[in-house]
C-alpha cells in the first residue's frame, strides 16, 4: 500500500505541472499576438508571425488555439472549467441563482487578474469583427453552462412546461448583468470597484428571479436584498441585511427608506 501512495503522488504533481506549463504557454502566445494586432495590425497579422515571436513552431501554436482570432482569449476554457466547479460545488441549501452569481465571477476574476491586458483586449475586440465575433462565442458557452445548472435545479412543475425558458433567460440575466459591469470598467481603463459594482448588479437579478421554484423547496431561498424599516414615529431606523450584502445595495435601501420616511 505504501509504494501505490508514493507512485500516485508524482503523477498528480506531474499533471499539475503540465497543466501550468500548458497555460503558461498560451498566455505567451497570446501576449505575442496582442503585441503584434497592436502593432501591425490584425489583418496583417499570421499565425507564423505570432509563433516567432513567442519563439515557437507554428505547430506548437496549433497545439494550442485552432486560430488567430482564439489566440487573443487564452484563458477563457480554464475559466469556464472554474465556474463549471463552482456549481458542482454548490452547497444544497443554496439558491441556484446564487450558485450561478458567484460561478460567473470566475469570469470576472480572470479579468481583474491583468486589468492592463484586459484594456487591451477590451479596445482591439472593438476594431476587430472577428475578435468580437470570438468574445461572443465565449459568453455563449457560459450561458449554455449555466442554463443547464439552472434547468436541473428548477421545479420542472412549476411552471406549465416554461423551465427550459425560464433557465435561459435567469441564466442570460446573470451574464448580461457580468458582462454590463465589465465592460463600463474597461471603459474606465480597469479603474474602481468592480467587486462592488457586480454585487448591485447581481442583487437586481436576484430581485427578478430569486422567486423561480427551486428542486431545493423553502431551504433554497435567494440571497434577500438587505431591508430597511422605519417607525411609525419617524424616531428610528431600523436596518437588517445579511453579513455579506454589498455595502452600497445597503446604503441604497438606509436611503430609499429616508426618503420615504421625510416624503422626498
Amino acid at each position: 500500500m505504501g509504494y501505490v501512495r508514493s507512485m500516485a503522488q508524482p503523477v498528480k504533481t506531474d499533471r499539475t505541472n503540465a497543466s501550468s506549463q500548458r497555460l503558461k504557454m498560451r498566455r505567451q502566445l497570446a501576449a505575442a499576438a496582442m503585441e503584434l494586432f497592436a502593432t501591425r495590425g490584425y489583418a496583417a497579422t499570421t499565425v507564423d508571425d505570432i509563433a516567432a515571436a513567442a519563439g515557437v513552431a507554428r505547430r506548437t501554436f496549433f497545439r494550442h488555439f485552432r486560430s488567430k482570432e482564439e489566440a487573443i482569449f487564452p484563458d477563457h476554457d480554464d475559466t469556464l472549467v472554474r465556474a463549471e466547479a463552482v456549481l458542482d460545488a454548490a452547497p444544497a441549501h443554496e439558491h441556484p441563482i446564487d450558485t450561478v452569481c458567484r460561478g460567473i465571477k470566475e469570469v470576472m476574476r480572470m479579468y481583474a487578474a491583468s486589468p492592463s491586458v484586459s484594456v487591451e483586449r477590451y479596445k482591439l475586440t472593438r476594431e476587430v469583427p472577428a475578435l468580437r465575433e470570438r468574445e461572443i462565442a465565449s459568453v455563449a458557452r457560459y450561458e449554455r453552462l449555466f442554463t443547464r445548472y439552472l434547468l436541473e435545479r428548477f421545479d420542472e412543475n412549476s411552471h406549465h412546461g416554461d423551465e427550459p425558458l425560464l433557465a435561459e433567460v435567469a441564466a442570460s440575466a446573470v451574464v448580461t448583468a457580468h458582462n454590463h459591469v465589465l465592460r463600463r470598467w474597461l471603459r474606465r481603463d480597469g479603474r474602481g470597484d468592480v467587486e462592488a459594482e457586480l454585487d448591485h448588479a447581481f442583487a437586481i437579478v436576484r430581485r427578478t428571479f430569486g422567486a423561480l421554484p427551486t428542486l431545493g423547496g423553502p431551504t433554497a431561498s435567494v440571497s434577500p436584498a438587505p431591508a430597511a424599516v422605519t417607525s411609525t414615529r419617524g424616531e428610528v431606523l431600523v436596518t437588517v441585511a445579511r453579513t455579506d450584502a454589498p455595502l452600497s445595495e445597503v446604503m441604497r435601501t438606509i436611503e430609499e427608506a429616508l426618503r420615504g420616511r421625510d416624503g422626498l
